[in-house]
C-alpha cells in the first residue's frame, strides 16, 4: 500500500519559494519521495508519497518545516526596513 499527500501553498512569490526548496526533492531512503512544482505563478504544490504512514508523516514534517522556513526567510528579506 502506498500513502500520499498533496498540499497547495498560495504566495505572492511562489516561484521564489520553489527555487528555495526544489533542490531537496527526490527519494529519501527508499521510503518516501517528494516533488514540488509551480501550478501557476502564485501556487506551489507539494506532493509526497511514501511506503508507509510513518514515512509519510516524517517526510511531511520535513517538507512542511522546510517550506515554512523558506517563507519566513522570504518575508524577512522582502519586508521593508524600518526608517
Amino acid at each position: 500500500m502506498t500513502y500520499s499527500a498533496t498540499f497547495r501553498f498560495t504566495a505572492e512569490d511562489a516561484g521564489l519559494l520553489y527555487r528555495s526548496v526544489c533542490q531537496e526533492q527526490g527519494e529519501v531512503a527508499g521510503r518516501s519521495r517528494a516533488e514540488v512544482r509551480l501550478e501557476d505563478e502564485s501556487t506551489l504544490v507539494l506532493s509526497v508519497t511514501a511506503a508507509d504512514a510513518a514515512a509519510l508523516r516524517a517526510a511531511l514534517n520535513t517538507w512542511l518545516r522546510l517550506i515554512n522556513i523558506a517563507d519566513e526567510v522570504r518575508q524577512l528579506v522582502c519586508s521593508p526596513s524600518p526608517e
